[in-house]
């Protein structure tokens, strides 16, 4: 995970995310926006507010591309922290562990990183996908100019 502040053009923070269970071992690469898949969703999110649940502090996602991620929020797809991001759980078994869909952070991040991204922050989540690179209204050169010459 990268976060970047856009107007002073730096990297704020650089650390590990999971990936669902169903997305793939080391490497992500199967994506759904499906119930019950476990699996991550590519594409934009605006996050949303925080609230308190069965990780702790957690951020609601709000999914921005339809079929690919606009189930999130439905699907209780969130940031939160997690034991299995962690320096220790990759020394134990190889790589990081798995969410439910969910980009989840370490413990002692998760804070950090919620309160820096909440209420409205762009959040992407990608994948070279072909098909997703070409649809994804946000990602189109002229997004929004033929509005601006209106």
């Amino acid at each position: 995970m990268w976060i970047i502040d856009l107007d002073s053009r730096k990297v704020l923070l650089n650390t590990h995310v999971a990936h669902g269970q169903g997305t793939g071992e080391e490497y992500a690469k199967n994506f759904s926006n499906n119930e019950g898949s476990h699996q991550s969703s590519m594409g934009f999110y605006v996050t949303g507010d925080t609230y308190v649940g069965k990780h702790g502090n957690s951020l609601h996602l709000h999914g921005m591309d339809e079929g690919y991620n606009s189930a999130a929020y439905e699907r209780a797809i969130v940031v939160h922290g997690a034991g299995y991001v962690s320096s220790d759980f990759i020394a134990g078994t190889g790589r990081l562990g798995r969410s439910w869909g969910c980009p989840a952070v370490s413990n002692e991040l998760a804070d950090e990183v919620i309160e820096t991204i909440k209420d409205g922050t762009c959040m992407f989540i990608y994948y070279p996908e072909q098909r997703y690179i070409q649809s994804s209204k946000w990602l189109k050169a002229d997004n929004g100019s033929q509005a601006n010459k209106r």
